[in-house]
């Protein structure tokens, strides 16, 4: 892309949905907070990671009364099926219903009911990270919030971020809460903090030393997404990350992700150690590749 053609798309985007970016530094800039809807997955993976590296979890070892292990999940390689195509799931939360308990999700998604053998194929499942966050809080036996904090937030020195517990706390993003939705209905977690303390935790986590060697090299390692035949052969999905070409001998490590009212876009160079966030105050389908492409102009 051109450097006009990348000037007009980021003042397209910024005069049209409210385009907000930030770059990795060792002291973030203050800025309104974000959702950070599915990056929370990638946080997810490091505290489960954090875990394995303690002799706490295992990587490799099916789980109890499961045939996947938590590589599986953290992959989405585990069959397990998705909540998002649930139409009723949908409806209640345009509804503004209170979100479904967590047996009464599992009653209307029937997560016994398998997609395929796990490790078979890639299929994107939100239960499986409810799973891994189940596991998380029985392992450091305290709630996501407190857990994320103690195994993530504080020794990368993140400031600021919280999972989120209720629509009022969502009040508090710089997109507003028109719909009044309520995070719940994010079964495994949903970070609110920052866009600068986004890219610097992302940014901590791949490039420093919370991790082993071994660990974060799985965390990068990616599985590819069986369904676009035409994805580069080094991109896919890691262990809790999104792996995407930049340009050639270069690539992305992070994760995208969206709900009512924005989408977020976190990934750092696995080569060049540079690591941008964008957000806009809108999840409209084409939004992710748009940001995607703007990042790249970035870098």
């Amino acid at each position: 892309m051109s450097c006009a053609a990348s000037e007009a798309l980021r003042k397209g985007m910024q005069e049209v949905l409210g385009l907000i970016t930030a770059e990795a530094t060792e002291h973030p800039e203050p800025q309104p907070l974000v959702a950070w809807w599915s990056f929370s997955k990638t946080v997810i993976a490091a505290a489960a990671l954090v875990l394995v590296d303690r002799g706490t979890l295992e990587l490799d070892t099916a789980l109890p009364r499961a045939p996947y292990t938590l590589r599986h999940l953290l992959q989405h390689t585990s069959g397990l099926p998705d909540y998002g195509p649930n139409l009723d799931y949908h409806r209640a939360v345009a509804a503004r219903e209170s979100p479904w308990t967590v047996d009464e999700l599992l009653r209307r998604v029937n997560p016994s009911s398998l997609l395929f053998a796990p490790g078979a194929r890639f299929a994107y499942s939100n239960i499986g990270y409810l799973l891994v966050r189940q596991i998380i809080e029985r392992a450091a036996d305290a709630d996501l919030n407190d857990a994320l904090r103690t195994l993530i937030f504080n020794p990368l020195g993140i400031e600021g971020a919280f999972v989120a517990s209720a629509a009022e706390e969502f009040d508090r993003i710089v997109w507003g809460n028109t719909q009044r939705y309520d995070p719940r209905w994010v079964y495994h977690g949903c970070v609110v903090g920052s866009l600068s303390w986004a890219a610097t935790c992302l940014h901590r986590l791949m490039h420093g030393r919370l991790l082993a060697p071994a660990t974060n090299a799985a965390m990068l390692s990616p599985r590819s997404y069986d369904a676009d035949i035409n994805a580069p052969a080094d991109s896919g999905y890691g262990l809790g990350l999104m792996i995407e070409p930049v340009r050639p001998g270069e690539r992305f490590g992070g994760h995208a992700g969206s709900g009512p009212g924005s989408t977020i876009t976190v990934f750092s160079t696995l080569m060049g150690r540079r690591t941008f966030a964008a957000s806009v105050g809108t999840n409209a389908p084409d939004t992710f590749p748009k940001l995607i492409e703007h990042l790249r102009t970035l870098v």
